[in-house]
């Protein structure tokens, strides 16, 4: 049984109300073609709504974008502006393009396709979809064929990636790529806002049909406590990532729950600071208590940690393989640690107060960070800190179970908050990357899974669920475990 807090939560509206304040959707014209969607992120954009980094799922969960593939609910590559697409060899894939437009106007055609691949594999640092991979594509007739420089069975997988999204050609005319406009998906972005606000419009010529819902006013909230509040006033009519303490607060009628490939991880960095010594993180590690967080913090939304890959990839715990040669726990005496998080998720910083005294217990001194998401991600990925409490989405940026790794834990990687840098770590990893056979290479995932966690580099505390706040007039919301979509074509009020 789930036990929940019942937390008032009220002071925030009055505030709120001016945010969520009726739009022009809300005009006669609007109410007969369709009625605007209010709804309310947790994530502010960190790189100026770049595809390239974590603001990529920002604007696929908006219906903003789409790549050559999707993923569909298996976590099977689906259609997308890619019709169909065949392996010619080894290393070469011919994907064949559906008749579609941009929402500049310009058509979907293979050069495009072209270039915005190209703008991709030229990006600095390299999007975590592409980690590791080396990829070439040209025009051939009404299709584009990709080649790999080693083979890459998994390629239609790693197109469905956010950070993969096919744009107009004029959104790189400044260099940087600018989504207003020059997508492709259900809902074309029309303004920005900063950090607070987005304005979309519905595309009507988007090839997969038109939106039910005339346009999209998002909101970048922060503060869970706020988006709950906004749910239960009715200034929004969706909300994502709905906190657990505020699940009480919320009409049952509009809480969705699903459950997802998210995990709640301790990272310690490998590479400076205390961490350094494996020694340390296994003490780290032995002091640290993941049923704690599970029951104390997400009273129930949650699964024990057992690994990177999580209840909801339904493969992984009949293939886990348990780490072997970790390194013998040394006391702590006294050592000073900074752990950071962000508070985007509210459940973060209470989990890094757990975390804070199992480890004082432990003998670690320890100081306590905590900001937006936006204002510690540079920081963190440069390790600044000796340790980081992050929930990541395992299979978000490929679909692919080797992807992450390759990602989160080699030399290489682009999303390295461990700093691990580990032979036998990229070795298992790229091993398992060489594999074509689905099973085969799900057995070798768990076999890298169980490499780093070895290192201690990483400690799972809790696989998660996310509640979505839906208003109850609202159907069609896309409650994705792969947390890559939001909103479509068929979401409406």
């Amino acid at each position: 049984m789930r036990h929940r807090h019942l937390l008032g939560s009220l002071l925030l509206a009055p505030l709120l109300t001016a945010c969520f304040a009726s739009s022009g959707g809300d005009s006669e014209s609007a109410a007969n073609d369709g009625s605007r969607l209010r709804v309310a992120l947790a994530f502010p954009p960190a790189e100026n709504l770049s595809p390239y980094g974590a603001d990529a799922t920002l604007l696929s969960r908006l219906g903003v974008t789409e790549g050559l593939t999707a993923l569909d609910a298996n976590g099977a590559a689906a259609p997308a502006l890619a019709a169909s697409w065949r392996r010619e060899n080894d290393r070469t894939w011919l994907f064949t393009l559906r008749e579609a437009t941009f929402q500049d106007g310009s058509e979907v055609t293979p050069a495009a396709v072209v270039a915005a691949l190209t703008h991709a594999t030229e990006a600095k640092p390299a999007p975590a979809a592409l980690s590791g991979v080396t990829l070439t594509a040209k025009a051939a007739g009404d299709a584009v064929r990709i080649t790999t420089r080693t083979s890459d069975p998994v390629l239609p997988l790693r197109l469905s990636s956010p950070n993969l999204a096919v744009f107009a050609a004029k959104a790189y005319a400044t260099g940087e790529v600018d989504p207003v406009g020059t997508a492709s998906g259900p809902f074309e972005l029309t303004k920005v806002t900063g950090s607070t606000s987005a304005t979309l419009d519905r595309f009507d010529d988007y090839w997969g049909g038109r939106a039910q819902a005339s346009g999209i006013d998002a909101r970048f909230i922060a503060d869970g406590t706020a988006r709950a509040n906004a749910v239960r006033t009715g200034q929004v009519d969706i909300a994502e990532s709905i906190p657990v303490a505020q699940a009480a607060t919320l009409d049952k009628a509009t809480l969705k729950e699903t459950a997802t490939t998210r995990t709640t991880s301790l990272q310690l960095n490998t590479r400076s600071g205390p961490f350094k010594d494996s020694r340390l993180r296994a003490a780290a590690r032995e002091a640290v208590d993941g049923s704690a967080v599970v029951k104390g913090v997400f009273e129930g939304y949650a699964d024990p940690g057992a690994g990177v890959y999580g209840p909801a990839v339904s493969w992984a715990e009949g293939k886990r393989v348990q780490p072997t040669g970790r390194a013998t726990a040394a006391k702590p005496n006294g050592t000073s640690v900074t752990l950071a998080t962000y508070d985007n998720r509210p459940e973060l910083p209470e989990a890094a107060q757990v975390l804070q005294q199992q480890l004082k217990k432990a003998g670690f001194k320890v100081t306590l960070v905590v900001r937006e998401y936006s204002r510690l991600e540079s920081d963190a990925l440069a390790g600044k800190f000796d340790a980081v409490l992050g929930a990541r989405n395992s299979l978000v940026d490929t679909g692919d179970p080797v992807g992450v790794l390759a990602s989160d834990y080699t030399c290489d990687g682009g999303y390295n908050l461990a700093q691990l840098c580990d032979r036998k770590v990229d070795r298992a990893v790229t091993e398992a990357d060489a594999v074509t056979d689905t099973g085969e290479r799900q057995d070798a995932a768990m076999r890298a899974e169980a490499a780093i966690l070895g290192t201690d580099a990483v400690v799972p505390l809790a696989h998660q669920a996310i509640i979505v706040g839906v208003a109850t007039d609202v159907r069609g919301v896309l409650l994705d475990p792969y947390e890559r979509t939001l909103v479509g074509t068929g979401t409406r009020r």
